[in-house]
């Protein structure tokens, strides 16, 4: 039986039947449903719209249902329309007219925008759990590695050196952002639609600050035709767990390649490594590539969305059916990647000689070699010049400029002296990055503490 037959007056076919449904995508709200419906007919109760003993069989049947559902005793049927027809159908089944006065004054296009903003808001706290465990897990490495030293790039060349604790915590900083992003998206759909009705509200004195708190939202939707219109909290989240999916796929890139033999830095732990059909010798990093692979479909969620609103005209539009689709694969996706993730950084092991061996090639300390020459009151123009002369006759000496003979410098420029070659060591162009946010290991190690803080506040 559909909720709105009684215009028609043939059944629908069957294709459209198939078509139209939406079970098979909206029963994971089940809980949520039951949840908005109770706090429904207990308004409806204390505004007297129905009786007080309707509401209490209501509430009481629907938290059976609920728990039935739950526990595998009640199977939702698969041939019903969407979730709410079979909550509504099965409570009316078990108590009669009671269950069907359970829809007065709503509609299923304010009820299911509820539904959706309830399970979403419930999801996204278990998905910010997620990155702040892998923000912890990044920051115990990065207090490990707060010393290690490693080539930092630009273009994908050498270019300066820094601490593989830096290099950590800079991956932290974006999923601090991440961070901010969802609890914003959170806080925006933190806002209850039910009372806007099909679009206009209800002429019935309902009271929706009764159902508002009863469900715990911090507001109320401030118009019914954007009420029930809205699906901004959808893109929000699809939006946010796309930049989330970035970070994740840039920080992917480098561990492939640094699992690499031609990097090495990292090997993958075995419980987090594949290997080849063919080839015995192989250990792949399926899991990074996998989650590099999966950013592209949640790109795809997001662009789903905003590609079925673009064109909407107000209020309700079936369209819309296809929002619960791509926010939830997108925040399914984002799980399941964090859900590996977190592990693969916690168990994967270190190379520091192989990171030390690469930092000390590729003239990474030119700047510092530069700045040297700055302290000496050269400025830094005639110095950058003198120091890429040095790095040019390196290569053709085929030598560092850790090694390059006193000499050479002399010639380069008056003012180097023995002192350069402290100056230009790995060790002390590390150590002397403390500006805040630098690589020198007491600045990690102070931002790590930073950062550990705002996520225990």
């Amino acid at each position: 039986m559909k909720l709105w037959e009684g215009r028609f007056s043939k059944e629908v076919d069957g294709r459209v039947n198939d078509f139209n449904s939406s079970i098979s995508v909206d029963s994971r709200m089940y809980k949520q449903d039951i949840q908005g419906s109770i706090a429904h007919s207990k308004m409806l109760a204390k505004c007297g719209i129905i009786s007080e003993s309707d509401g209490a069989a209501i509430a009481a049947e629907l938290e059976r249902i609920r728990d039935e559902i739950t526990s595998g005793a009640l199977e939702i049927d698969p041939e019903a329309e969407d979730i709410h027809t079979f909550v509504e159908q099965e409570l009316t089944k078990r108590i009669g007219d009671a269950g069907k006065r359970l829809h007065t004054a709503r509609s299923r296009n304010d009820q299911t925008t509820l539904d959706t903003k309830l399970y979403l808001k419930e999801e996204l706290k278990n998905t910010l759990e997620e990155i702040k465990s892998l923000i912890k897990a990044l920051l115990v490495r990065a207090e490990e590695g707060a010393e290690t030293i490693m080539p930092g790039y630009t273009h994908l060349q050498r270019a300066q050196p820094v601490t593989f604790g830096c290099y950590m915590l800079a991956y932290a900083e974006m999923f601090l952002r991440d961070v901010d992003r969802f609890e914003c998206a959170i806080k925006r759909m933190d806002v209850m639609p039910l009372g806007s009705g099909a679009l206009a509200g209800t002429t019935y004195d309902i009271d929706r600050e009764i159902t508002r708190g009863e469900l715990g939202f911090a507001a109320m939707t401030g118009n019914s035709i954007d009420g029930v219109s809205d699906r901004d909290y959808c893109i929000d989240t699809a939006a946010a767990a796309s930049v989330l999916m970035m970070h994740l796929s840039r920080f992917c890139e480098e561990l492939i390649l640094w699992c690499s033999w031609e990097f090495k830095f990292v090997e993958m732990d075995d419980g987090f490594s594949t290997g080849s059909s063919i080839m015995p010798q192989k250990k792949n990093p399926d899991v990074a590539e996998l989650v590099r692979g999966k950013t592209g479909r949640v790109y795809g969620d997001l662009i789903t969305l905003l590609t079925v609103m673009k064109g909407l005209p107000l209020a309700y539009n079936k369209d819309m059916q296809e929002d619960k689709e791509a926010v939830f694969d997108a925040i399914d996706t984002v799980n399941a990647c964090l859900t590996v993730f977190t592990p693969m950084i916690e168990t994967m092991k270190l190379c520091p000689k192989n990171m030390r061996d690469a930092a000390a090639k590729g003239f990474i300390n030119a700047t510092d070699c530069a700045d040297y020459l700055v302290s000496k009151g050269v400025p830094f123009r005639d110095a950058y010049k003198a120091t890429g002369r040095l790095v040019a006759r390196c290569i053709e000496l085929g030598v560092e400029l850790e090694t390059l003979p006193l000499n050479e410098y002399t010639d380069a420029c008056e003012f180097f002296g023995e002192d350069v070659y402290d100056a230009i060591s790995l060790d002390r162009c590390v150590k002397n990055r403390k500006v805040y946010g630098g690589p020198a290991p007491e600045t990690v190690l102070g931002r790590v503490k930073e950062i550990a803080k705002a996520l225990n506040a």
